[in-house]
């Protein structure tokens, strides 16, 4: 094998390898990204069309819980607040929910510290996002067991002409941080719904109703959503809720791996040279057999098989290797994801349609790098 065939066929191995890696790491990417979301945010949202809030006792909650697919489905109620700790003010959002959102949520299993209640000893509770309690120094206590924070609550109707405060001030005790994405981490205080009712003099109003529902499950629930209330009610699944995080991400895997087609079909040029090569050094043998009686379409096949069997041994050294790496990965988890301290493996899913469209796409790439160069020659021998 010559030195330029050897290049050709480790050139096809490193980018099929690569392919099958980079698509491996997206598809651990998209799955962490969609579970962080996924697990926090409801499977399907509604929410008033007409105003901010909506008057709960127009909506017969038993009748929704009622319809196919539906788990459990939560009220909600909203509002941007205050929180002073010390010297340090911060804008939040308080979200009331009830404990089955709680558990719908996996809130034990998104921890960072503390625990996940919302009542203790008959007081209402607090979990804060991670980001949020630390940007206003603020910690939960191994000796008490919770931090306390001073919470400021927009008044409903209020007036400042009156000189009186418009916030509702009051003490809150936060007995847990909860680590989910970026932006609940930044915003989110999660307090018990009848807490939120009393805070903002709320008596049956609500924000939202959070549905809890398998993936499957949501378009039909929310089809029969809209049949239901027609246009009185925003209904928007998680994914449509978070489109352009999903989107970008599945953009950004569309992007890499037509870069590497690209580069692919560069490292197919090497296979153009060596069927080159091949076919100077074998130009005596060439006319040797056309004096025996060779035909063009003979000398042909020879020479295009030889360059599929170079793209052959290439793509079957790089789906090795690329397999091979991202088994090891699952297996050990050689390669650690930044700042989880050792903990979480760089999350990598091999999943087989990828594998064939690799393989489909590059032999198919291939076959053209193969054929088109030896017909060339093979008419420009005159044969």
């Amino acid at each position: 094998m010559s030195w330029i065939t050897r290049i050709s066929v480790v050139g096809i191995a490193i980018i099929t390898a690569a392919l099958i890696i980079i698509l491996s790491a997206f598809n651990g990417i998209e799955q962490m990204v969609s579970k962080l979301y996924s697990d926090y945010d409801p499977a399907i949202t509604m929410r008033s069309s007409e105003g901010k809030t909506f008057d709960s006792t127009t909506v017969n909650l038993n009748q929704l819980r009622k319809i196919p697919g539906v788990i459990s489905l939560s009220k909600a109620i909203e509002e941007t607040v205050i929180i002073k700790h010390g010297k340090k003010w911060v804008n939040a959002r308080m979200v009331g929910v009830d404990y089955s959102f709680v558990d719908a949520c996996n809130l034990s299993k998104h921890m960072v510290d503390g625990y996940p209640t919302l009542e203790e000893n008959g007081e209402p509770t607090a979990v804060i996002g991670a980001s949020l309690l630390d940007k206003i120094d603020g910690y939960i206590s191994e000796l008490d067991g919770y931090e306390e924070l001073t919470l400021y609550t927009p008044l409903r109707d209020a007036s400042i002409a009156r000189l009186k405060s418009p916030f509702k001030v009051s003490p809150l005790k936060v007995v847990g941080r909860m680590n989910y994405n970026k932006d609940v981490n930044m915003s989110d205080l999660l307090v018990p719904i009848n807490y939120a009712e009393i805070q903002l003099n709320y008596d049956t109003d609500i924000t939202a109703i959070y549905f809890h529902a398998k993936k499957e499950n949501r378009e039909e629930i929310k089809t029969a959503l809209v049949a239901k209330f027609g246009d009185t009610f925003q209904i928007k699944t998680a994914a449509e809720k978070n489109e352009l995080i999903f989107k970008t991400s599945e953009s950004e895997k569309k992007i890499v791996v037509l870069i590497l087609l690209f580069i692919f079909v560069l490292a197919a040029f090497n296979l153009v040279a060596s069927l080159n090569m091949l076919f100077i050094e074998k130009k005596e043998n060439i006319e040797t057999m056309e004096r025996f009686g060779a035909t063009k379409r003979f000398i042909f096949q020879i020479f295009f098989f030889e360059g599929i069997l170079i793209a052959l041994k290439g793509i079957g050294i790089g789906l090795v290797l690329g397999i091979g790496v991202c088994l090891l990965q699952n297996h050990y988890g050689f390669l650690q994801m930044p700042n989880s301290g050792g903990n979480d493996a760089f999350p990598v899913i091999l999943r087989v349609r990828d594998v064939l469209f690799i393989l489909g796409t590059v032999s198919g790439l291939s076959v053209l790098s193969a054929y088109f160069p030896v017909a060339y020659l093979v008419r420009k021998t005159g044969a």
